[in-house]
Formats: structure tokens, sequence, C-alpha cells
């Protein structure tokens, strides 16, 4: 899966920033590692020679100072002496003793150890045992402190770069709600000045952009209008003188009977589309009204009140909106049950949370999973009816259920058929 930008800037900033503090760390730990050791290794060094010099003067080693965890061993002919830890002279490395003087590091029954050797006049050899535990406790509060200053480093990158990728990215979050917005219908949607000049040249072309989309929509919305208003009065005619010659249907037998049938459902079906286009262009040249609180419930029985007998289970709830919208959203549903499988068999209006949902079930042949999201474009047409619809019905539908603050869709219903949901804001429940 591909990041997103705001993503993949913030994790720039987090790893460019854990590079840097990493290579400072690590070249600060070397420095100041190797510097304390070699000012433990040079003050051990002038301690032992000094201390080699006493024993040269007065072999006795008891007054010779050593730390809590160092030794003292004399090494000649007649046998080794110690003073302080006791350390087995085996265990000492071979050359620092047949080389000496010389230095090195060891670990004794898991302490560090820093050991010095110096040759003495008699032909012995003086090893001094320092030991090293403090400065080891100082390398690793070192290191924890470095480490640390690493991991917030890297963090504090992130938060950085998640706080200007924030800021750099505002002008594209804005421009793709304002797009977001425009592709859902609201063409008044525009970005806001930028006094960025990068930026200022983007917002202009896409207001205007936006500003000509608006005037073509209203241009086309107002054409179709008027054609829509033109058609209508000669419809009128032709309906009218239809309904006349269909109440004659007897006296026309055979293929000019048939004829008559033809012309007249054509004029019906003509009708119809002429009615939704003008609803269609009236929905995108009018702003909503002001919403008001509406009882779905008594909008559902005025409706089903005026068509054949459905089967009804309501809630009381309060929806806000414009009843001429709900109006138009139930019988469009209603007729398109009627049209595609021979009506409604339920109409239900429940509360699930703060939603309310308008139900309308039908037993028909159901609508397929390819078609559930093509049946509300424009123009377009489900299967199963008697081929006299518009194309427009379930386009005004989504329509008015936007304008409404709400959404539509199509789903199975049980053993078969379609159920059509609009779902809302509920205002208040009274069920």
């Amino acid at each position: 899966m591909r990041l997103t930008l705001r993503c993949r800037v913030t994790l720039s900033f987090g790893f460019g920033l854990l590079v840097v503090t990493s290579v400072l760390a690590f070249a600060t730990w070397n420095l100041a590692s190797g510097s304390m050791l070699r000012q433990r290794e040079a003050s051990a060094t002038r301690q032992a020679e000094v201390n080699a010099r006493l024993v040269e003067r007065s072999p006795g080693l008891d007054a010779l100072l050593t730390g809590p965890d160092g030794a003292i061993l004399v090494l000649g002919p007649a046998g080794p002496r110690t003073a302080g830890r006791k350390i087995d002279p085996a265990r000492l490395p071979t050359g620092l003793v047949e080389h000496s003087p010389a230095t090195a590091r060891i670990t004794v029954d898991g302490l560090p150890m820093l050991v010095v050797s110096r040759p003495l006049a008699d032909g012995a050899v003086y090893v001094e045992l320092f030991g090293l535990q403090q400065l080891e406790r100082t390398f690793a509060f070192l290191a924890a402190v470095l480490v640390a200053g690493t991991i917030g480093s890297a963090l504090l990158g992130a938060v950085l770069g998640s706080w200007a990728s924030k800021r750099a990215l505002k002008p594209l979050t804005e421009l793709n709600c304002a797009a977001g917005r425009i592709a859902g219908g609201d063409l008044h949607a525009r970005l806001p000045v930028q006094a960025d000049p990068d930026l200022a040249a983007l917002a202009a072309k896409f207001n205007s952009t936006a500003q000509a989309l608006e005037r073509r929509a209203l241009r086309d919305a107002r054409f179709a209008s008027d054609v829509s208003h033109e058609l209508r009065s000669p419809l009128t005619t032709m309906v009218n003188a239809g309904a006349v010659l269909r109440r004659r249907r007897e006296d026309l037998p055979g293929t000019a009977g048939t004829a008559l049938e033809l012309l007249t459902s054509e004029v019906d079906r003509f009708a119809r589309m002429v009615v939704d286009l003008l609803e269609i262009s009236r929905a995108d040249q009018t702003d909503d009204p002001v919403p008001e609180e509406i009882a779905l419930d008594a909008v559902v029985r005025n409706v089903v009140a005026t068509r054949a007998p459905v089967r009804l289970e309501l809630q009381s709830v309060v929806v806000l909106g414009d009843r001429r919208r709900l109006d138009r959203v139930l019988t469009n549903l209603l007729d398109n049950a009627e049209r595609h499988a021979g009506g409604a068999v339920l109409v239900s209006v429940r509360v699930t949370g703060s939603r309310v949902r308008l139900e309308v079930e039908d037993a028909g042949p159901g609508v397929p999973g390819r078609m559930r999201e093509e049946i509300f474009e424009r123009f377009a047409r489900g299967g199963g009816g008697d081929g006299t619809g518009s194309g427009l019905g379930l386009a005004l539908v989504r329509e008015h259920v936007h304008r409404l603050g709400g959404r539509v869709w199509v789903e199975d219903r049980f053993p078969h058929g379609s159920r059509f949901v609009v779902e809302m804001v509920l205002r208040s429940s009274h069920g």
C-alpha cells in the first residue's frame, strides 16, 4: 500500500533527523569515551610509576595505597608479593609481564581492570591493577543519554514533519474539499484567496474553472427548463386529446386501435419525462428553502393514501427538511416499485441510532449488484419494467435526498425483491 504524501514527508523528516543525530551521537561517543579512557590510562600510569619507585626504595607494600577493587603484585625471583585484591599472577596476560613496561585492559571476576606493569631495578616486575567500574558506569550513562537523545530527535523530527506537511498541504486539502463539494453538486464552492504567490495562481484558476462550470450548469438547466416549458402547453393538448381518443377506443378497431394505444402510451411517457425534466431543472437552478421540522410518518400516510393500499410500519419521527422534496422522493420510489416490481409491498419508517430510515420494499426480481449505483444516474433504466419510464425518477430521488442531507441506496430483500433505503438525520422521535 502506497503511503500518503503527508506520511512520507513525516517519515522523511524523522529518518533524516535520526541519521544526523546518530552520526553526531556516534562521533560524540567515540570522542568522549576515548578521551576519558586515555585520561584514566595516563593517571593510572603515573600512579604506577610513583608506586614502583617507592617499592624500589622500600620493599614493603603496606605503605602503598590501592583502590577498593585495585591490586598490586611484585613478581620477582623470590616469588610474588601482593597487596589489595587477591589476584592470581597466572591470570595476568603473559606479554604484560615479559615485555614490561606495558598497559592492558582485562576482566577479573567479571570486573573490568586496567593493568600497568613497570620493571624494577632488581629484575622484578611491578604490576598494578586499577578498577574501571566507575568509568564503565560513566560510559553506560553517556550511551543511554546519546541513545535517548537520538530517539527523541527522531520523534521530534517526525512531529516537525507532520506539522510542516500539514501546513504545506493545507492548500491541497482545501482544494480537495472544494472539488469534493463541486462533485457532490455544490457549484458555489470556491477556494479562499491565497497570499502565497505560488498558490494564488492555482486558486484563481480553480475558482475561474468552478465559476465557468457553474454558469454552464445553470445555462444547461435553464435551457432544459425553457424547452420543457415550451413543450408543456402542446403536450397538455396532446394528453387531453389522447384521453378523448382513448374513451372512443371501441370505435377504432384493428390496426387503428392498436396505433391509438401506442400513441397515447408514448404521449403519457413523454408527459412524465417533461415533468421530470422540469423538476430536475428546478432543483438545479433554485436554492433550498429554509428547512422545517416535518413528521415523516405523516408525510408517508398522506402520499400512500392517494395510491393503491400498501402495508405500513411507521414510527413517529420528525426530520428537518423540505416537505415537497420528501413527497417527491416517496412518490418516485412508489412509482418505481409499481413500474418495475408490480408495486410496493411495505413502506416503513424506523429509527436506527441518530438516523431515520424510510424504506420502500417490493417483491420484484431485484436489482443486480452491478446496477445498484447506475440506476440512480439520469436516464438510466433498470430491467423488468414496462419500458415507459423516463429514466429520471431515481435520479431525482438521489438529488432530493442529497439536498436533504441524507443518502439513498438499494439492497436485497429476503426472500426476493428489493429494498430502497433513504437515510436522514433524526430530529426527534416520539415512537
